[in-house]
């Protein structure tokens, strides 16, 4: 007795959110971390990323903090952030 399989419906396929995808313009203060040219929100953040894990300054006993340098305190305002904040952090920088 065979049974037939149960075919899953298809996935729909996600489309990017074209605010996400539009390139903006960094700062000076930004672009002193992830480059001068534009990129998109997206992009920014995970530039922002490789920036932080290359230089150690996600926090040994929370992760989810990010311990600021010298040119992450500039676009922070303070020495130490939330992973949740860097988001909204960055729209202040962008143009």
């Amino acid at each position: 007795m065979a049974t037939a399989a149960k075919k899953a419906p298809a996935a729909k396929k996600r489309t990017p959110n074209a605010a996400f995808m539009k390139p903006l313009t960094p700062d000076a203060a930004l672009a002193a971390v992830v480059g001068a040219k534009p990129l998109a929100r997206t992009e920014i953040v995970k530039q922002l990323w490789v920036y932080i894990k290359k230089h150690k300054l996600q926090d040994a006993t929370n992760k989810r903090m990010i311990n600021a340098d010298a040119k992450l305190k500039e676009l922070f305002g303070k020495s130490q952030v939330s992973m949740f904040e860097l988001a909204g952090l960055i729209g202040k920088h962008v143009s």
